[in-house]
C-alpha cells in the first residue's frame, strides 16, 4: 500500500517507489491466486444473518451436513474476514464466586423443567409475555406460552397440560417472581409430588439453561420481528420454538438439535418415564 501511494502521489515509478519502501518489486507485483471461495462466504452469511449467536463452529455443522466438507481453521478464517463475528456488548468482570447447594442433575428426558418469562411488545405497544419451558436434560424447548397478561394460574394450566403429554418432572428450575412462588404453584407442585428449585435473588446463573434459550429466543426472533396481533406473535414463536428443537445444534449434545437428541434417547431406552 505504500509502494503504491508513492506511484499515485508523486508519480515515481515502480522501480523508485519500492527503494525507500525496502520492498521488492515481486511483491508489490504479486496477486494472489487463493479460490475466493465465493459461494463458500455467501452460504456462510445465510444462518449467521438469521442465528445471531450462531458462531464459527457451529455455523461448519450444517455446511458438513450439505456436503462442503471444510475444516474449522477455513471456517473461522472466513467467518473472521466476513466480520460476522459479535462484539461482547460489556466487557467480563471478575466476581466473587459464592458457592450454592448442588442441584438436581438430571439423568433422562423429562425429570426437570425450568421456567421463565420474556417480556416484549406489539407493533401498537401492547405489551406481552411468553413462558419458556425447557427441559433440562435434553435443552427442548418443549413449550412457549404467550399471553398479553401470564400470572400464577396461567403457568399452572401450562404445566397441566405438559404433564398430560409428557408426565410430570421430578423438579422444576424457577425465579423467585411471584407467578412461580405464590401459593397455585406450591399447590400444583404438592399435589404432583414435584420439587421447586428456585434461584438465588439476582443470581440469574443459576438458571442458565433457560437463560440460554431466552437469549436466543430474544435475539434470534423476538428482535427481528414486528407482530401485529397476539396471535401473529404465537405463530411466529411456535414456528422459531419447532426450529430451534429440530434444526439447531446443541455443543452440548454432540452437536445435535434437541428433538433429535431426545428421541435418540428414548430409542436407547435412557428415558423411563415417569
Amino acid at each position: 500500500m505504500v509502494v503504491s501511494y508513492v506511484m499515485d502521489h508523486h508519480g515515481y515509478s515502480e522501480r523508485r517507489a519500492c527503494r525507500p519502501a525496502q520492498q521488492h518489486r515481486s511483491v508489490q507485483r504479486y496477486h494472489s491466486i487463493l479460490n475466493p471461495r465465493t459461494a463458500l462466504r455467501q452460504r456462510m452469511r445465510e444462518p449467521a444473518a438469521v442465528r445471531v449467536r450462531y458462531g464459527s463452529r457451529r455455523i461448519r455443522i450444517p455446511l458438513n451436513r450439505e456436503g462442503w466438507r471444510v475444516s474449522k481453521h477455513l471456517v473461522e478464517r472466513v467467518y473472521s474476514e466476513e466480520g460476522l463475528a459479535l462484539r461482547r456488548k460489556q466487557p467480563r468482570l471478575r466476581k466473587m464466586v459464592v458457592q450454592r447447594q448442588r442441584r438436581m442433575a438430571p439423568s433422562a428426558a423429562n425429570q426437570a423443567w425450568s421456567l421463565d418469562f420474556v417480556p416484549d411488545q406489539l407493533s401498537n405497544q401492547s405489551r406481552f409475555r411468553a413462558l419458556t419451558v425447557l427441559d433440562v436434560f435434553t435443552r427442548e424447548a418443549i413449550a412457549i406460552g404467550v399471553g398479553m397478561r401470564l400470572r400464577g394460574e396461567h403457568v399452572v394450566a401450562a404445566l397441566n397440560r405438559l404433564v398430560a403429554q409428557r408426565g410430570r418432572p421430578l423438579c422444576v428450575f424457577a425465579d423467585n417472581g411471584s407467578e412461580f412462588s405464590g401459593r397455585l404453584m406450591d399447590m400444583w407442585a404438592y399435589h404432583h409430588g414435584v420439587r421447586i428449585d428456585f434461584s438465588r435473588p439476582g443470581k440469574p446463573t443459576d438458571n442458565a439453561f433457560i437463560e440460554t434459550v431466552n437469549g436466543s429466543l430474544r435475539d434470534e426472533c423476538l428482535n427481528v420481528h414486528w407482530f401485529d396481533s397476539i396471535e401473529h406473535a404465537k405463530a411466529i414463536i411456535e414456528a422459531w420454538r419447532h426450529g430451534y428443537n429440530e434444526s439447531r445444534p446443541r455443543m452440548a449434545l454432540n452437536n445435535v438439535p434437541p428433538a433429535v437428541f431426545a428421541r435418540q434417547t428414548v430409542l436407547q431406552g435412557k428415558n423411563p418415564g415417569i
